[in-house]
């Protein structure tokens, strides 16, 4: 019993972190990346369908991305989708490839991106936490059920506290390296 509390938990655990990495995947470095416009949504034949099923995204170089997409008719969509994204990104069509260059970041959105990354890497400290509480309360319900002995309950809450310190030095080794990414010029 005290083995899957413990599994449910690192694996809760574990899903936070991969969160992480796909939240900060979408914060805008500098960099092109085609995970930048992952979140984009076009309007295709009256349906909101995301970028990645009506066009191929690729990164061309350093600082643009160009998108294909599969359908001619489908191209102003794609290129309004782009420029309506909080990205602020400015499209340029030339056939069926649209190139999106990304303006260099200033200081200040650096900065800016920089307080964004920390608050969700804070928000997912609080939910590893939050988890770790789930876990040490249902360990203490297995106690109060006298199916477990005190030395059991001592020593399944440490092990849980040891998933979730090395929980949570995952999330701040994620969030330095991006940090650092987003400071680099």
């Amino acid at each position: 019993m005290i083995n899957e509390i413990k599994n449910d938990a690192k694996t809760r655990m574990e899903k936070s972190v991969e969160t992480l990495k796909n939240n900060l995947s979408k914060v805008r470095t500098g960099r092109a990346h085609p995970s930048l416009l992952d979140g984009i949504n076009v309007e295709y034949y009256g349906t909101s369908t995301p970028l990645k099923q009506v066009a191929s995204i690729n990164a061309e170089d350093v600082r643009t991305l160009t998108v294909t997409v599969f359908d001619r008719n489908a191209i102003k969509a794609v290129e309004k989708a782009i420029m309506s994204s909080d990205l602020g990104l400015n499209p340029m069509s030339a056939g069926t490839v649209i190139r999106v260059p990304l303006p260099p970041l200033t200081e200040e959105r650096r900065r800016d991106l920089i307080k964004v990354v920390r608050g969700e890497a804070e928000q997912l400290r609080v939910a590893v936490r939050n988890i770790r509480r789930d876990a040490n309360g249902d360990i203490k319900a297995l106690l109060k059920d006298k199916e477990i002995s005190e030395d059991e309950d001592r020593a399944a809450q440490d092990e849980i506290q040891k998933i979730t310190d090395a929980a949570i030095k995952n999330i701040d080794q994620i969030l330095a390296l991006k940090e650092k990414d987003l400071l680099e010029v």
